[in-house]
């Protein structure tokens, strides 16, 4: 599908009708404030009447740049034709009836689907759940039941979700893990292969895969490489700054994973579903995890995440040791389906690339331009800036930040992110038509020359 400004029903278009926020949304923050647990955060305290294609639109009549797609999630647009339909087609039948009491065809089409599609040419199995961390947790118990091993290996600037287990495999420790320790033990972490910011190993002119592949392999000895169940990576980190491995690092943990028996599982869950220009980011290393993970951009804004890895491992589990109430619930499963149908024909795949020869080309630029952007970096519609001092490194949240709310109060969402908070991340939905994306660009770089220039 190739989504343009004219085939919309709402004009894909920035538009300021009030201040930022309006004064409907501070009424309805109020409320909410009154209503709902102070533990939510939000970037921007505005309410979303409609949404569609690239454009978010408040009860104010306020039209707003989408640069987050509900954080990788919205790919194919926050109300896709296809997603509605098959969505809309399903209400009719029945809303639920859990998979593990009464089973449904669209469960294991999806199954079927993400096993033909997934990275890896060996016999696949599917699992079907409702969130990320969920994923990510059935993925460290099915590892442990095939191996037998306690041990989980995961990487700085990991984030895996905020339940227990993924809170400790999860590297930022404000806001996701402050407070709530005790954490589930048995996780250990190693380097990653940041080019920006290289392990502590590193020696200046050395291979920065080498050094970080150097340290895992010094965790395992010291903890013993039979002990270790399952090793977790994000092929292109999410949370913690959209950092893009160094080259190698991923056939790296391959080959350590395979040499000592270790389940690789590769957590797709935000940079999957063709964001980085690939179906899967893994496939621009050319390395098949033994179980990959998938969520967000899965079904179209409906909860859903999925488990998908080699039979063996899959099938090792006891009958009745995976579910969950709403795991693979009818309405996502539909709505996977479509996502499914729209990337048949490769153009959310081209449009995904397309983002990036845009965005590239307006933004980049900045790195050279203003000394305070240290790198410019990710892969298809998953691109970052990073902000830091240019001689020590220093991070510039400040930067990141007054960029951030100079864009929102000119109609641009934009979020960060980052272990140290100083990177500004971009999601557009991959049907974003290229005139609103410009417009969105042009605002932020405008931003950012702005902040550099009052520091």
């Amino acid at each position: 599908m190739t989504f343009t400004a004219s085939e919309a029903t709402l004009p894909q278009t920035r538009h300021l009708a009030t201040a930022v926020p309006g004064p409907r949304s501070r009424d309805l923050h109020a409320e909410r404030r009154q209503q709902v647990s102070s533990g939510f955060g939000t970037v921007l305290p505005v309410f979303i009447e409609r949404a569609e294609g690239g454009i978010l639109q408040d009860v104010d009549g306020n039209r707003f740049i989408d640069f987050a797609s509900g954080i990788a999630v919205t790919s194919v647009g926050a109300s896709n034709a296809r997603v509605r339909e098959r969505v809309a087609a399903q209400l009719e039948r029945f809303t639920h009836t859990c998979f593990m009491v009464t089973e449904y065809e669209s469960f294991t089409q999806v199954c079927r689907w993400l096993n033909e599609h997934t990275p890896g040419t060996f016999e696949k199995r599917t699992a079907l759940f409702s969130t990320g961390a969920e994923a990510v947790e059935n993925a460290v118990k099915i590892a442990r039941a095939a191996t037998g091993r306690p041990n989980v290996l995961v990487f700085d600037e990991a984030y895996h979700g905020r339940s227990l287990l993924t809170m400790a495999m999860t590297a930022k420790e404000n806001p996701y893990r402050l407070n709530f320790g005790p954490l589930p033990g048995e996780v250990l972490r190693a380097p990653s292969a940041n080019p920006l910011r290289p392990s502590r190993a590193f020696v200046p002119g050395a291979d920065p895969a080498a050094a970080a592949l150097a340290g895992v392999e010094e965790l395992l000895s010291e903890h013993g490489a039979g002990s270790f169940a399952a090793m977790v990576i994000e092929p292109i980190q999410g949370e913690g700054g959209f950092v893009v491995p160094a080259p190698g690092f991923l056939q790296g943990l391959r080959s350590l994973a395979d040499q000592h028996g270790i389940v690789l599982v590769i957590d797709e869950i935000q940079a999957g579903m063709g964001r980085t220009g690939t179906l899967y980011a893994s496939e621009h290393e050319g390395v098949a995890g033994d179980i990959t993970l998938s969520a967000k951009a899965l079904a179209g804004g409906l909860p859903l995440s999925a488990v998908t890895g080699r039979a063996d491992l899959m099938d090792a589990v006891h009958t009745g040791g995976l579910g969950g109430t709403y795991a693979g619930n009818p309405l996502a499963c539909e709505a996977a389906l479509a996502v499914f149908e729209e990337f048949e024909d490769g153009t959310l795949l081209a449009n995904a690339r397309a983002i990036e020869e845009t965005v590239r080309e307006v933004l980049e630029p900045l790195v050279a331009q203003v000394p305070a952007v240290a790198e410019f970096r990710g892969r298809g519609a998953m691109l970052a800036l990073e902000f830091a001092d240019p001689e020590t490194l220093e991070p510039r949240a400040d930067l990141a930040q007054a960029a951030s709310a100079a864009c929102h109060a000119q109609g641009v969402l934009t979020l960060t992110c980052g272990t140290y908070g100083n990177v500004i991340r971009l999601l557009p939905p991959l049907v974003i038509p290229r005139d609103l994306l410009l417009d969105g660009l042009h605002v932020l770089r405008s931003a950012i020359l702005e902040a550099a220039a009052n520091s």
